[in-house]
């Protein structure tokens, strides 16, 4: 594969049709009219026209190529596997068990600063796949929707929803109910408030060194408010037995 031009670089379809070339000499203008037609990629569009294809986009065509000519795959199966890349979803084994996500702890297993950083792009969910990866059945996901427990977004749930939909099924063992849990949710709010309040000035700069502060505030803020929480409850069982 040849050298990647910056990330800023946009090509022309001539431009990306000579990239394309050196892996798959059979390539033409036609092929990347049609993948485009299909949806497999979607490059940006001049005023007058004319398609702008980003790096991104030719690392896309790149491998719809090679798995049509490695694999065979029908553009149907193409097209879901490139949606699970989109979504971030990883399979485990050939037959796409999904990865529960893991809560990052500290070394005393109490969550850390760590825990409440998000990644650049993290993954999305289907409801199929949350159900599938937390282990929990409609019923208790629908219970916990309705009470503001996960909320999906566009359609798509995110990595915390999954933690949070296993968590809730894990309670669910000792009949607690996602109805019982509202104060936990309204507590939650309340603490992302106070945070917000707090590093509100930072962002406000708009610069990045004040930006990484106020994200670097809020996870510290956070986890140290997690600690107290855990604290207070253990010290409140400890009393009362």
């Amino acid at each position: 594969m040849t050298q990647a031009a910056p990330n800023a670089a946009r090509l022309s379809i001539g431009e990306v049709l000579d990239e394309l070339r050196t892996d798959f000499p059979d390539i033409s203008i036609s092929k990347i009219r049609y993948l485009e037609t299909e949806g497999l990629v979607e490059p940006e569009r001049t005023p007058s026209g004319y398609r702008k294809f980003s790096r991104a986009d030719v690392e896309r065509l790149h491998l719809v190529l090679r798995v049509q000519r490695d694999t065979y795959w029908p553009l149907k199966v193409i097209r879901q596997k490139l949606d699970d890349l989109d979504r971030g979803i990883l399979s485990s084994d050939d037959e796409g068990t999904l990865q529960v996500p893991r809560v990052i702890m500290s070394s005393d297993g109490l969550p850390g600063p760590d825990t409440f950083a998000s990644s650049p792009k993290g993954i999305r969910f289907r409801r199929s796949e949350l159900l599938q990866a937390s282990e929990i059945d409609e019923d208790l996901l629908d219970e916990a929707e309705q009470y503001g427990l996960v909320a999906p977004s566009s359609g798509h749930f995110t990595e915390a929803d999954v933690v949070i939909a296993k968590t809730l099924g894990e309670l669910a063992a000792f009949g607690l109910e996602p109805r019982h849990l509202r104060s936990i949710r309204t507590a939650a709010d309340r603490e992302v408030s106070m945070l917000e309040q707090i590093v509100e000035p930072l962002r406000r700069r708009r610069d990045p060194e004040s930006a990484a502060r106020a994200d670097e505030t809020a996870r510290n803020i956070a986890s140290l408010s997690v600690l107290l929480h855990t604290m207070l409850v253990k010290n409140g069982l400890r009393h009362r037995g």
